[in-house]
């Protein structure tokens, strides 16, 4: 590893990203504003698509991506291309089982692509960017590299750095959010501080891996704990007729000790919802039962049940159920504007509808459809399309487009207007049956 440093101060090391996704692909291109950059990914589409000069992500532009490519941007599927990288980052998903128990298939086979290549050449490093709890660099990620025959920290070096994407955010771009970075040792601590201050404005070392991975954890389960509070609340404050949106608002006047956090059809995207059980899992093998982070994610996934409660609702006011509705959902995405329906709260709340009956319509500007266990649905091509003749609207997003329009431009396309609001996307209205979750009935 002697000779990473150098390379990187010169800026001829070759840096391997493992997975072309939402984390992936953003970092390959701050990567290869300075370096070469091989890109790997095994859905041939997805590097098909790229080598065309077309982005499948909305935080990388096409103008961007062909800036780069084929000039200090590769995209392949061949892990070959991978021998003359000097580090290899791995970005890969970590999704749950249908148990709720970490999924670290994707890591796994990331680091026996690795060890294969570790075989034919010594020095290179290996960086574990994908979310996980604490341990997992240490306990799955060096025992697959070590039977490449070598020593981790000797023959090759190993650090965790957590991504922090925030898809859809212009002002905090890769470049501009602080890295934390932990390695298996102080010198791949260094190096691996080393090679991510060429592209981010401040990284930020901490004694191990292990302490990486646990920063992780506790960023996303602050937040996830935190929404879970307000949507206990928002329950609580609709039953008494007050509008959570305002107390939250009032309360972040105070300009200490507080920070507002909304409530909502539950938490979507690839870390907030699985990390609580990420946590969960190897907090129990340590012989604890992490009682308060497990109750926060039953708040936030029975949110989309209450969803489904507030359009039985609202429908019955129309004298109508359910069964037989037609019911549009509006916004597939986790959250607005954006395209990446990863634990979207739509997909539960849709099959939830289709199993008690409903006639599903759906509509997201962003995204082109969506998979759930009751098939798959594709967006209508309008919001007009979407809402006509609809008897229930359901605003699972709120995405800057739906609050272009007014309550009563749409009751006359709906047959029975009525309107389930979810993210505060409108003021609450007489023109329409109006259900806002965290908001008390309208006077």
């Amino acid at each position: 590893m002697k000779n990473l440093l150098p390379k990187i101060k010169t800026k001829t090391a070759r840096i391997g990203i493992i997975g072309l996704g939402y984390t992936g692909l953003p970092l390959a291109i701050a990567f290869a504003k300075t370096f070469n950059v091989v890109g790997y990914d095994i859905k041939e589409k997805t590097v098909d698509y790229l080598l065309g000069g077309k982005s499948h992500i909305l935080d990388v532009g096409d103008s961007d991506l062909k800036q780069y490519l084929n000039k200090s941007f590769y995209p392949t599927t061949d892990p070959k291309d991978l021998e003359k990288c000097d580090f290899i980052i791995i970005c890969v998903p970590t999704p749950l089982t249908a148990e709720k128990e970490p999924d670290l298939s994707y890591i796994k086979n990331a680091c026996e692509t690795i060890a294969m290549i570790l075989r034919l050449r010594r020095g290179q490093f290996v960086i574990l960017e994908s979310t996980t709890y604490p341990g997992t660099t240490e306990e799955v990620v060096i025992p697959i590299l070590e039977r490449s025959g070598l020593k981790a920290g000797i023959d090759f070096g190993v650090a965790y750095s957590p991504e922090r994407i925030d898809p859809g955010n212009r002002e905090f771009t890769v470049e501009k959010i602080p890295k934390v970075v932990g390695g298996i040792n102080e010198e791949c601590t260094e190096i691996a501080a080393e090679l991510y201050g060429c592209i981010i404005e401040k990284v930020f070392e901490v004694n191990d891996a292990r302490t990486a991975e646990a920063v992780k954890m506790v960023e996303n389960i602050f937040r996830n704990v935190n929404i879970a509070l307000v949507n206990e609340l928002s329950l609580i404050f609709e039953k008494m007729g007050i509008n959570t949106w305002e107390v939250i608002d009032a309360a972040a006047t105070k300009p200490y000790g507080f920070m507002p956090f909304y409530p909502g059809p539950g938490v979507g995207g690839h870390c907030i919802p699985l990390d609580p059980f990420y946590m969960s899992y190897i907090a129990k093998r340590y012989g604890f039962i992490p009682r308060f982070i497990e109750t926060s994610g039953e708040i936030n996934e029975f949110m989309k049940v209450h969803v489904v409660n507030l359009v039985e609702k609202g429908l019955r006011k129309v004298n109508k159920e359910i069964r037989g509705a037609k019911i549009t959902v509006m916004g597939l995405a986790y959250k607005k504007n954006i395209d990446d329906t990863r634990e979207s709260p739509s997909i539960k709340i849709i099959e939830e509808l289709v199993n008690l009956g409903a006639e599903i319509k759906v509509y997201d500007p962003y995204v082109k459809s969506i998979k759930t266990k009751v098939g798959e649905f594709y967006s209508e091509k309008s919001m007009e399309d979407a809402l006509r003749g609809a008897d229930c609207a359901v605003f699972v997003v709120d995405h800057d487009g739906f609050k272009e329009k007014e309550m009563g431009w749409m009751r006359g396309l709906m047959k029975s207007p009525v309107v389930v609001d979810c993210k505060n996307v409108f003021d609450e209205s007489d023109k329409v049956i109006y259900l806002g979750i965290g908001k008390g009935e309208l006077k």
